[in-house]
């Protein structure tokens, strides 16, 4: 009598394991990518919220202001990244950026501006490498 054999065989385990493989590799560089700018949402919302409050700020004093309890803006202490304000009283801009490492573990900085017209720039882009 011959018995029916079930199962895979050695080599189509193998081709699985590779095709698995080169999927893992093609995919786990968009998802880190993809991870980090999720993670740059944080300083946009951020400075958008400082520069909302500059204006508001602006408006009732007719100057810009460095201190950002006078703005009563509150960062949380689990933020990922610092912030800072830097005034003249005609002028601003705050700098959100991320301590080293950076958002991906790398060394490279990232590092987000916005200005009083309401420009906000990435200086410094840890999503780029």
């Amino acid at each position: 009598m011959k018995r029916a054999t079930r199962g895979f065989t050695l080599i189509e385990l193998t081709i699985i394991v590779v095709i698995i493989s080169v999927l893992s590799l093609l995919a786990i560089p968009r998802f880190m990518t993809s991870s980090t700018q999720s993670k740059q949402a944080e300083a946009q919302g951020i400075l958008k919220q400082i520069y909302t409050m500059e204006r508001a700020y602006f408006q009732a004093n007719d100057l810009y202001t460095e201190n950002m309890d006078e703005l009563d803006i509150e960062i949380l202490p689990n933020t990922r990244y610092m912030y800072d304000i830097s005034s003249d009283g005609a002028s601003f801009t705050a700098t959100a950026h991320c301590a080293s490492p950076g958002l991906d573990g790398d060394p490279t900085p990232d590092t987000w501006i916005i200005d009083e017209s309401g420009v906000m720039s990435c200086t410094s882009n840890d999503a780029e490498n």
